[in-house]
This record gives C-alpha cells, sequence and structure tokens, in this order.
C-alpha cells in the first residue's frame, strides 16, 4: 500500500524527498555526501541514493563522483531553482537552519521543534502552522537565543516565525 504524503508537502512525493531538497536547495554551494545527507535527514542510505538519482534525473540537483563516495549540490541554473527553494524553506527549512545556526553555540545541551509545525511533520493532518515552536535546553544566555531565532526568521524569510523557549538543565 503506497503511503501518504506528509502534511507539510501534500503535493511533494515524498518526506525523504523534502528532506533532501532541504539539505540541498538550502546551502544551494555546498557538495554533500550521500552518506551525510542520511544522517542529517534520518532517511535510509539506499532510499537517499534512489531520491537523489531522480532528483539528478530531472536536472533539480547535480551529482558527481569523487572515488566511490557520490556528492550531490542544487542546481542552481534549473528555471525553478528559486521557487522550489522558497517553497522547501518554508516547510523543510527550519530544520537544517536550525542545526546549522545551533552547532557549536555554547551552553545549548539539546534542541527541539514541537508544536503544530511538528506535528504537520510527522504527517499529523491540520492547518499549515504560522510559527515553529523551538525548546533550548541548555543555560546559553537569552541574548544569544534571540539572535539565533532573529537569525532562523531572517534566513527564512519570515519575521517573528521563531517561538523559542529555554529552559535550564
Amino acid at each position: 500500500m503506497k503511503s501518504l504524503p506528509r502534511q507539510l508537502t501534500p503535493f511533494g512525493r515524498s518526506d525523504a524527498v523534502g528532506a533532501i531538497l532541504a539539505e540541498t536547495l538550502g546551502h544551494p554551494h555546498v557538495e554533500l555526501l550521500l552518506a551525510e545527507a542520511g544522517r542529517r535527514t534520518g532517511v535510509s542510505g539506499p532510499v537517499v541514493h534512489r531520491e537523489v538519482g531522480r532528483l539528478v534525473d530531472s536536472d533539480v540537483l547535480r551529482d558527481r563522483l569523487e572515488g566511490r563516495n557520490r556528492l550531490a549540490r542544487a542546481n542552481t541554473d534549473h528555471p525553478l531553482f528559486s521557487i522550489m527553494r522558497d517553497l522547501i524553506s518554508a516547510t523543510y527549512g527550519p530544520v537544517p537552519a536550525l542545526r546549522e545556526l545551533f552547532t557549536d553555540v555554547d551552553g545549548v545541551e539539546l534542541v527541539l521543534i514541537y508544536g503544530s509545525w511538528a506535528a504537520r511533520r510527522l504527517g499529523e493532518s491540520g492547518a499549515f502552522p504560522n510559527d515553529i515552536d523551538v525548546l533550548v535546553v541548555g543555560d546559553s544566555p537569552r541574548q544569544t537565543l534571540s539572535r539565533i531565532a532573529s537569525d532562523a526568521s531572517d534566513r527564512l524569510d519570515a519575521a517573528d516565525l521563531f517561538h523559542l523557549d529555554r529552559r535550564r538543565c
């Protein structure tokens, strides 16, 4: 039985494709090892290889081999690149954006997305979320978290999109 598409992108082929596109279109000039794409997205290796192959065949992504490693990156020359990037950024972009913004931030032990955005990402039906609730566990200063929330909103072109909740360990 074929599974239904996730609620964030009900028009998309699969949740795996959305997650892969978020990692590639969100960082268009970065070549990503397919193994790293799988690690970041939680998508199995065979599925990553199959879906990247389909995206390369449709000219959405470019790939190349380096030894035994396959790397992929966004095809910024695709006529719909900007539109696809904006659409994927609005639906799947928060995860890679937050991962990048919170990497190596002192005092942050755990970052979780919860609320309506997380529910839609897990396939729960409902209206498209108008915000993203983020729980930060640790003792990072509130000023640092506010800066990250502002940076994340700027990156995703959505003012006041992020609501950060800080919890001390």
